[in-house]
């Protein structure tokens, strides 16, 4: 089990892959972590351990991946390396929620986190792409988390969606598949929205 925080144990972990499968191709960084708390309440302890598992986490994830992945053979003629990365924000990034600070800024840091990885690699000419997947209120082990500190949170969040329900695990894992695919080649630094239309309505509708 790997503690996305500790930085210094994601070499290894890349490294292990690599030594499994001859190469890594894709990494999807979805550890994500609630504080419960908003701005008022939020303790320096709870704000760095969200970062620490949200951010940090992603961004050492990334690093250590474009390490490998920037070795693999089979990039287009004039690139280096290939790959793809995907990494996980949510709608709460977009749309803010009151009673989470630290979650809510953190997921936001991971979209431009995204971007950045992504253009740094283009113009480093590595075939390495990284992406955004944001979903909506999905039925996961961290929503049923918010739910006990927050009572009623998810039928809340279910109807805030055109489709009126939670989304399913499935949907968000085929929106990874998809940008982990060489079927989007021409796609990087991009957002791909699962939310059953939540960031599209007018709040007053």
């Amino acid at each position: 089990m790997q503690d996305v925080a500790d930085t210094g144990a994601w070499p290894g972990i890349v490294a292990q892959a690599v030594e499994a499968w001859g190469r890594l191709d894709v990494l999807v960084n979805n550890a994500g972590a609630i504080s419960g708390a908003g701005i008022e309440d939020v303790t320096d302890e709870v704000w760095d351990r969200t970062f620490a598992i949200n951010v940090t986490g992603a961004m050492a994830g990334c690093r250590a991946a474009i390490a490998a992945m920037k070795d693999n053979p089979g990039g287009p003629s004039g690139t280096k390396g290939g790959g793809a990365i995907v990494n996980i924000a949510s709608t709460s990034a977009m749309a803010a929620l009151p009673g989470d600070v630290a979650y809510c800024s953190s997921k936001g840091a991971v979209r431009v986190l995204t971007k950045s990885v992504a253009v740094h690699c283009a113009k480093a000419g590595y075939a390495i792409r990284c992406n955004t997947v944001i979903p909506g209120a999905t039925e996961t082990g961290i929503l049923n988390a918010a739910e006990q500190q927050i009572p009623g949170l998810k039928a809340a969040v279910a109807a805030t969606s055109p489709l009126n329900r939670l989304g399913d695990p499935a949907e968000t894992a085929a929106a990874i598949a998809f940008l982990a695919s060489d079927e989007c080649p021409f796609m990087t630094g991009a957002e791909m929205l699962v939310d059953g239309g939540a960031m599209s309505i007018h709040p007053g509708f």
